[in-house]
């Protein structure tokens, strides 16, 4: 009935006879294509150490997707939180994570280590 609406539709190699798979590889390039309009992501690389991050107000340009990469270099876990990023995410001793972060307006965004809030924290700085 679709090909007698329509009319026949091409065939391609093996797909003589069946238009829905002729349609699948006409499109199968576009369906495997990474999207055109994605950004390449920012890079923040924070530190911690006698807890303490470094930088404390790292920068990052705004209307950008951002990857933070932060590496605990104490000998206890820590947890980097930030409620306006959205993010609370365990760093173990010695280890290094990494976040993803939805691109921001510019502003003043705070984070800081959930186990030691009262002395860990910084300030992502987006211009």
């Amino acid at each position: 009935m679709f090909e007698r609406t329509l009319g026949r539709m091409p065939t391609i190699g093996g797909a003589r006879g069946h238009p829905r798979l002729a349609q699948l590889l006409l499109l199968l390039p576009l369906l495997l294509a990474p999207p055109a309009f994605a950004e390449e992501a920012t890079v923040v690389k924070l530190t911690l150490k006698n807890h303490q991050f470094q930088p404390a107000e790292p920068h990052a340009p705004a209307n950008k997707p951002i990857t933070i990469m932060v590496t605990n270099l104490d000998p206890t876990p820590s947890e980097f939180e930030s409620k306006t990023l959205r993010v609370e995410k365990v760093v173990a001793a010695g280890a290094t994570i990494t976040v993803q972060v939805r691109p921001l307006s510019p502003g003043r965004y705070r984070f800081f280590d959930d186990y030691h809030e009262d002395t860990t924290e910084g300030f992502l700085v987006i211009q």
